[in-house]
């Protein structure tokens, strides 16, 4: 195996003398480096999969390892590998854990809507920027390792006391309803694993080898899981891109890279510096931009495998003649080039610029697919039936109870629910408990009584069988009777109930055959979805459509040919990043979008945009500037002898043929 790969690739799956860093710069093939080492590890090395843990950040990515890994060496000496996210570990370390840290092993994964109805109820208010603003900065604590009485103790302002006393609230509310959130899948291992010697060596024992993907991407909390896992002696591997760190905002610490030296003082480091997707022009673009960052390491891609078309920087009069553009020259070049539509991709700084380039494709006929657009199990008719399922793992998930007692409507008015909330709220127990206390009983008439114990009994009931029935069946029997079929259309038009209706049943179909297949119950299954609902949602089968996504959610993807959109002052970077002076992560931004292109990039900015209504002259992205011209061919402004057309004949003849061809 090792002859395919190249010299700086075959030493770090060779190195196991200590802690490695293998700076992996876009494109030059990581993935493989990682699933080869685990190889290694088994085949040469003599370890046991049992004792090797692959660590990644999205169901996909781990997925993709687990398959190639699979590929190489034969099921039975892969048995017990761990390839998983690092919330799945963490999910997996809680449910043995459980106990330690005062939780069952069924408790629940309160999801983003879960947060924001628990924040909002603690704020009462619907204000969605605030909302916002608040679960964001109680994430970034959480990230931060800093518990709700470390941010009481430390306030140094009115503002942050009442963040803390809002952060301990919240906190209260997720253990009443023996709940965690995607941040305590982390947090908590790290606290446990921190006081608790048994239970880290424990650990330490059963995961003796770490293999680290994106280590850049990692917060306080994840690095600190990986340094108590690793111990000293640092058994481990991690593989990052310093030039690929985007993703500040949401908790993610560079430092980790250069902490790494500090802590593990031993580290090797090695750099994968040949390109294997792109071509050498945009590459050098690539390496020109941003080598205006100050580096943690210094690395040049190159590549094999050509010189490439110069890439395009265009200048558009306006948002709707540069989405105008777009398709026409996409057009063109489909029809020159005999592409597919998959082969293109649009990126953009930020949601807001996709609504026009949708109208101009959409008026082109050219199919288009937006990346980041609604979740599988976001759809409010499997958020319904997710609702009972997460009350049948953890019946003191209240936000679950909610949904799930009012969908289908039963009899249960908001007035018994108001009662039922404030005698489970006195009582400190959760809504379903609360339904069989005596002194709840009492206070609400017989005919608002039945039903809400109505209810309660059938979901104890399900309770019981769905650890001892098969998942698909039980979730079948348990559709038919809440007659939740029958709710659909009595609540909505034919046509969008028959849609819904068939949502939820490929969602039963997926949980038959999930089940079958991986050998888990209903409860497991929930847990699991639990996850991939916080993770990416499910996948999205391929068609030949362009794909549209943001720069961010772009990463780890690559394209034969990309437009780059909106490349101005302001956008990209943009104006929060220039106010805080955070530019360097919109370089790295800008160094991602560039290394996606495989064969052709085409950057476009527009000469003025409408802000508030009114027309604005904008200034092109300083990372324009930052391109060796000699690779680059500007038009517009930016061209050399400014009068450079933004499409040459050649181009317009194409353009020309392929609508006649449309047309034909």
């Amino acid at each position: 195996m090792l002859h395919t790969l190249n010299p700086a690739q075959r030493a770090a799956v060779q190195y196991l003398g200590g802690p490695c860093l293998v700076l992996a710069g876009a494109g030059s093939g990581k993935t493989r480096v990682i699933t080869q080492k685990i190889a290694y590890l088994i085949e040469t090395a003599g370890m046991d999969a049992r004792n090797i843990a692959a660590i990644t950040f999205t169901n996909k990515a781990a997925r993709e390892m687990q398959e190639r890994v699979s590929t190489l060496l034969p099921a039975p000496m892969l048995r017990g590998l761990t390839v998983s996210t690092f919330h799945s570990l963490g999910m997996r370390f809680l449910r043995e854990e459980a106990r330690h840290l005062g939780y069952k092993p069924q408790f629940s994964i309160l999801d983003s809507a879960d947060a924001w109805k628990i924040i909002s109820d603690i704020l009462q208010t619907t204000d969605k920027g605030l909302i916002r603003q608040t679960v964001s900065q109680i994430s970034l604590l959480k990230n931060d390792r800093i518990g709700p009485d470390d941010a009481l103790r430390n306030a140094a302002s009115e503002g942050e006391m009442h963040l803390a006393r809002l952060y301990r609230q919240y906190q209260d509310t997720l253990t009443a309803y023996q709940a965690v959130d995607f941040d305590d899948l982390i947090r908590l291992p790290v606290d446990l694993l921190e006081r608790n010697d048994d239970v880290l060596q424990k650990w330490r024992s059963r995961l003796r080898y770490l293999l680290i993907d994106e280590c850049q991407d990692t917060n306080t909390t994840q690095y600190d899981l990986v340094k108590l896992l690793c111990n000293v002696s640092g058994q481990f591997t991690a593989v990052g891109d310093d030039d690929q760190s985007i993703y500040a905002w949401r908790g993610a610490n560079m430092e980790n890279l250069r902490t790494l030296q500090d802590d593990f003082p031993q580290l090797r480091v090695i750099k994968l510096e040949q390109n294997y997707r792109s071509v050498a022009r945009i590459l050098r673009c690539a390496n020109a931009v941003i080598a205006n960052n100050p580096k943690l390491f210094e690395k040049t891609l190159w590549s094999e495998l050509g010189v490439g078309d110069p890439i395009q920087v265009v200048e558009t009069k306006n948002e709707e003649h540069e989405a105008e553009l777009i398709a026409m020259k996409l057009l063109a070049h489909k029809f020159e080039a005999q592409t597919d539509f998959k082969d293109y991709a649009i990126l953009y700084r930020s949601n807001f610029q996709a609504r026009i380039i949708e109208q101009a494709l959409r008026e082109h006929r050219i199919p288009y697919q937006i990346s980041g657009g609604q979740s599988f199990f976001d759809k409010a008719e499997i958020k319904d039936i997710l609702a009972y399922l997460r009350l049948l793992v953890n019946d003191k998930d209240d936000p679950a109870f909610i949904r799930a007692v009012t969908t289908p409507k039963r009899g249960v008015g908001n007035v018994t629910l108001e009662k039922l909330g404030v005698y489970a709220q006195q009582r400190n127990i959760s809504l379903y408990a609360a339904v069989y206390e005596e002194g709840f009983i009492h206070q609400v008439q017989a005919a608002q009584y039945t039903p809400l114990k109505d209810f309660a009994d059938f979901i104890g009931r399900m309770q019981f069988r769905a650890p001892r029935e098969p998942a698909g069946p039980l979730l079948m029997e348990m559709l038919k009777a809440i007659d939740y079929e029958t709710w659909l259309y009595d609540s909505e038009e034919a046509r969008p109930a028959e849609t819904k209706w068939n949502t939820v049943m490929d969602f039963v179909d997926w949980i038959a055959k999930k089940g079958e297949r991986d050998g888990k119950d209903l409860l497991e299954l929930t847990q699991t979805i639990a996850l991939i609902t916080m993770l990416e949602g499910r996948d999205e089968e391929e068609v030949d459509a362009v794909k549209m996504t943001t720069l961010h959610a772009s990463k780890g993807l690559e394209y034969p040919h990309v437009f780059l959109v909106g490349c101005e002052e302001e956008i990209l970077p943009h104006q929060n990043s220039i106010e805080a002076g955070t530019v360097e992560e919109e370089r790295r931004l800008m160094y991602v979008g560039i290394t996606r292109a495989q064969r052709t990039l085409t950057i476009t900015w527009c000469g003025k945009r409408r802000r508030a209504g009114e027309w604005q002259i904008t200034q092109p992205s300083r990372f324009l500037k930052e391109m060796p011209v000699e690779d680059v061919r500007f038009s517009g402004r930016l061209a050399p002898d400014k009068n450079t057309p933004a499409i040459t004949k050649q181009e317009a003849r194409g353009m020309a043929a392929s609508l006649l061809a449309k047309l034909s």
